[in-house]
């Protein structure tokens, strides 16, 4: 079983103020996508392949410095997250494993989050499993809908959920494991029938869901997994954050 992670760093972050790809952009003095690199070292997972996009090449020079072996891929057009996992079908083709699929630009997702919830997902003979929190303030979040026995049955959108949806305080982390086969049976039929006319990595979990495939949902152990930065401010809570509870690459 070859387990690989796909991480997504394409984002501009326009609201950053910065020329840089947002997840570039430091936390105790780190690039967020550096913790990201360290917590799935740490989990095992050293088969990493970034998707890049906004100013590639300062992803690229970043992926020089370290001392290990990433590879990377360009997306081109930043057209949603299912498209940047588009980018790496190449990279999933080679594997027969499972794929942790992760955000470039949340820095706390740790590496016990990233082992236990492939244990589950493993466990429990999964096609995928969604990491999910439980958060105080959920809006914003697209909420995680299970069936009675605790299996997932939705990711519904915060703007499309109704009352009783948005009362759930267990959202989706934007972090996924999937079986590579599987993902890759599905990412072919994501469409961008939607407003913003992008391809959603989450659609890849419905359309398994109605292939009558078992998907699971792992609640991470602490809501700090789905924290990420969007601007200057946002940027300066994470850095806090990451001081007051010492948190270390």
């Amino acid at each position: 079983m070859n387990n690989c992670a796909i991480i997504l760093a394409g984002g501009e972050g326009k609201r950053m103020k910065s020329d840089k790809p947002k997840t570039l952009s430091p936390v105790l003095g780190q690039p967020m996508l550096r913790w990201v690199l360290s917590a799935l070292r740490k989990a095992g997972i050293d088969d990493i392949c970034v998707v890049k996009g906004f100013k590639k090449e300062c992803v690229e020079e970043y992926l020089a410095t370290l001392d290990f072996p990433v590879e990377s891929v360009y997306q081109a057009e930043r057209l949603g997250t299912g498209h940047a996992v588009m980018m790496a079908s190449d990279f999933l083709k080679a594997h027969d494993g499972n794929v942790v699929i992760l955000n470039g630009d949340a820095p706390f997702m740790a590496a016990e989050t990233i082992k236990n919830s492939l244990r589950q997902h493993e466990a429990q003979e999964c096609a995928a499993t969604v990491i999910s929190a439980r958060v105080d303030d959920p809006t914003g979040y697209g909420r995680i809908v299970r069936d009675e026995n605790g299996a997932l049955r939705a990711i519904v959108e915060h703007k499309d959920a109704d009352e009783e949806t948005l009362n759930i305080d267990e959202v989706n982390s934007g972090g996924y494991w999937f079986d590579c086969g599987l993902l890759l049976s599905v990412l072919g039929r994501i469409t961008a029938e939607n407003k913003a006319g992008e391809y959603y990595l989450p659609d890849a979990v419905k359309l398994l869901l109605e292939d009558g495939r078992k998907v699971g949902a792992y609640t991470a152990e602490c809501s700090d997994a789905v924290l990420g930065a969007n601007d200057p401010a946002q940027l300066e809570e994470l850095n806090r954050i990451a001081k007051a509870k010492g948190y270390t690459i």
